[in-house]
Parts: structure tokens; C-alpha cells; sequence
């Protein structure tokens, strides 16, 4: 299952590449996804499908935007098989992009974020942000009040997307990601979590 999975995209057809895929957004945009086996529209907490159902659920740069992340997460639980994993990329709250956005209102984005990352006109406009899930300590403590197993946490920095609206700002960015690279002591300001939580096999 793929939470937050919207309208057709690369991450989709990749996940549907290893298997079939059914989807869970807040909008109805997602019936548009021509690489989902089946898509439900949520209300970002409960996920309309019956326990045990999935052996994996994914989500790319979703949890940043939900509201009540440890109810969420006993529904993932919930429809999540015994052994099950749930996989998450989201960005680290202490990053700058995050801490920029997380200190600034939602007009701020809409009006900034397409622009800086240069993506085309008529791009989806950035959804509101909460980061109630994201960080390290976060993780560890909802998924384990949850019952999951935190398999995997990393950081990682990669290219700076967000330097996109200028070569100064790329290169200044660009030197940024090559110091938080050079030693796993300040992998805490990289920009994104890549998460592995396990449901214990025993668990039903």
C-alpha cells in the first residue's frame, strides 16, 4: 500500500514495478494514478482496508504533512501482515528546508517552494506541513509506542533541490551537502530520514 500516493507518478510505477499497489490519499486525485491496483480516499488517519491486508506500505515525503502521525500509524499497524514493514522517506526536522518551513505560514510556501526548486508552471502546489513525526527521537518514540520495530534510520543529505532557483544559491547549498556528508557526526542536520519500521512477526 502506498500512503499518500496522489495523481500518477514515478514513485508509484517503481513501487508497481515489484508488485501490485493500492493507494490511500486525502484527495480523490489518486483515481487518477493509472499505476494503483485500487485507490480509497482518507480522512489522513483511518485507512479503509481490513486488518493484515499489506506485506509492505510505503510513503515518500507524506508523514511531514500529517496531522495525527501515532493514530495513523496503529491504522499502518493494523492493516500491516505479521512481519510486515512500513517504509518512509521524510524530511528531518532540523534541517534548514524544514526548519524554514516549519517557522514560516503556508503562503510562504506556496509562493517560494515551486519557484526555488524550479519545477514547471501549473506544479502542484505544496501541501500544508506539520513535521509531528520527524525526527530520529520522534520516530523511535511513536513507533514504538505504536508496537513497530525500528529496523532502520538514517539521514541522508542528497542534492539540494531547493537551489534550484539560482547557480549561487546551488553552489552555496551544494557546499553544505558536501560538510554534512564528510562525518556521520553531523548526519543529524542531513536532510532526510529513510525509515524501516517492522511489525513483529508474532503480532496480529
Amino acid at each position: 500500500m502506498e500512503i499518500g500516493s496522489g495523481p500518477s507518478n514515478a514513485s508509484s510505477r517503481f513501487l508497481a514495478s515489484l508488485g501490485k499497489v493500492h493507494g490511500v490519499d486525502v484527495t480523490p486525485e489518486l483515481r487518477a494514478n493509472d499505476a494503483l491496483e485500487s485507490g480509497e480516499v482518507s480522512d489522513g488517519v483511518s485507512i479503509p482496508f481490513p486488518d493484515a491486508s499489506f506485506d509492505a506500505c510505503v510513503s515518500n515525503y507524506v508523514l511531514e504533512h500529517v496531522e495525527k502521525p501515532e493514530e495513523q500509524l496503529r491504522e499502518i499497524f493494523r492493516v500491516s501482515k505479521p512481519g510486515g514493514a512500513y517504509l518512509v522517506r521524510t524530511p528531518n526536522l532540523v534541517h534548514y528546508v524544514a526548519l524554514i518551513a516549519a517557522a514560516t505560514p503556508h503562503w510562504f510556501h506556496e509562493l517560494v517552494a515551486n519557484r526555488a526548486r524550479d519545477m514547471a508552471a501549473g506544479s502542484h502546489l505544496p501541501y500544508p506541513t506539520m513535521y509531528r513525526m520527524n525526527t530520529p527521537r520522534a520516530v523511535r518514540r511513536i513507533a514504538d509506542a505504536v508496537g513497530f520495530d525500528v529496523e532502520t534510520l538514517r539521514m541522508v543529505e542528497k542534492e539540494p533541490s531547493y537551489g534550484m532557483v539560482a547557480r549561487p544559491v546551488f553552489l552555496g547549498l551544494m557546499a553544505y551537502e558536501r560538510l554534512v556528508n564528510s562525518t556521520d557526526r553531523l548526519a543529524f542536520a542531513r536532510a532526510n530520514l529513510f525509515v524501516v519500521l517492522r511489525k513483529p512477526a508474532a503480532s496480529t
